[in-house]
């Protein structure tokens, strides 16, 4: 006989009805009869997918939950009353199993009414350089590549980023020459001495006279530069005090190769410049002979294998030229000019040889 006291007319007196006590309906006893029940709203994974699901959805009228929480294959604790729990934990783990079968994460919408389900957020990515190949010239696509290759590289570089790079000479690692936590980054990544410079690199000629206080021939500086050779000079308040704090000099690089020029002068700034290795061992070539820098680098330029590779010589880097004292010059690093340096230092323009003052 059905109770009168229970407007859901099962078998269950009012006072003992679950749905009842907590909801003001029923949801205790069997399931309702089909020919009056509502039917049960439709919610798939593509639905739920981005929408707020609301904790209102009447699972008191779904049926019983067994003993062990299990609802939908998932784990619940029960609610009030044995093998039983409360509408809203009955909805939630529903969203939870469905969630979870279709690998979707919940997250709190900011609501009592509702929670948001949403893709779990991708894993960040392993840490490593990108790589970015230098095509030839001539070709429109082979100068669009190019192209992307500058704004990639002066993008990292504005942001703070260490960037490996193509020279004339060897592979380098360029950073913004203003920004001294990449000057740390830097310092660190090649286990380098912080007593030691770095070069600072320009795009032209004109741009010397902005960072330095030069005291030989405009004519001079354009037989070296462009070309495999760093000019020593004195420096100017332009530059970031945090570059080479410990020397007034700082050595000028303007390398023969046209993406370092071209890199240079979009950038619209110094970048500071060494060479692309771990500090006291080789330098480097070819992009996989310092692979092992790579996990540390924002980008990496592949410009091909840089001269014969197999001479000595190759791996000497740039001739060091300390200019600071007019009317002389020292040979600070002897590098891979050295002769035909020192016949346009000497015979050209008659600057006499003295000891190197470039620590």
């Amino acid at each position: 006989m059905v109770s009168r006291s229970c407007r859901c007319r099962c078998s269950t007196a009012s006072s003992s009805c679950w749905a009842r006590s907590s909801r003001g309906a029923c949801g205790g006893g069997l399931p309702p009869s089909p020919s009056w029940a509502p039917p049960r709203p439709h919610r798939s994974p593509s639905i739920l997918l981005g929408v707020v699901v609301p904790l209102s959805c009447p699972a008191q009228r779904w049926g019983r939950v067994s003993r062990t929480g299990s609802w939908l294959g998932a784990s619940l604790p029960p609610g009030n009353g044995p093998g039983r729990m409360s509408p809203a934990r009955r909805c939630r783990g529903m969203r939870a199993a469905v969630a979870a079968s279709v690998g979707l994460s919940e997250v709190s919408a900011g609501s009592r009414s509702g929670r948001l389900f949403r893709p779990p957020s991708p894993a960040p990515a392993a840490p490593g350089a990108r790589l970015l190949r230098l095509p030839g010239s001539g070709a429109v696509p082979e100068r669009a590549g190019w192209t992307e290759a500058l704004r990639a590289a002066v993008a990292e570089l504005r942001a703070g980023a260490v960037v490996a790079v193509p020279t004339d000479t060897l592979y380098g690692l360029a950073c913004a020459a203003s920004c001294s936590a990449a000057l740390r980054a830097v310092y660190r990544l090649k286990g380098r001495s912080e007593a030691k410079p770095l070069a600072v690199c320009l795009g032209r000629v004109a741009d010397v006279y902005r960072y330095c206080r030069v005291r030989v021939p405009e004519g001079l500086l354009k037989d070296l530069l462009p070309g495999p050779v760093t000019l020593v000079m004195e420096r100017s308040e332009e530059l970031n005090k945090d570059l080479n704090p410990f020397t007034p000099l700082v050595g000028i690089r303007i390398p023969d190769h046209a993406f370092m020029q071209d890199l240079a002068q979009m950038f619209e700034g110094p970048l500071a410049l060494t060479s692309a290795n771990l500090s006291s061992q080789a330098s480097s070539l070819n992009v996989e002979e310092f692979q092992d820098l790579w996990p540390q680098l924002s980008l990496v330029i592949d410009g091909g294998q840089i001269g014969g590779g197999q001479s000595p010589e190759c791996r000497l880097g740039s001739t060091v030229v300390d200019l600071s004292v007019p009317g002389k010059f020292g040979i600070i690093r002897p590098g891979c000019a050295l002769e035909s340096t020192t016949a346009i230092l000497q015979q050209k323009y008659g600057l006499l040889p003295s000891h190197a003052s470039y620590l």
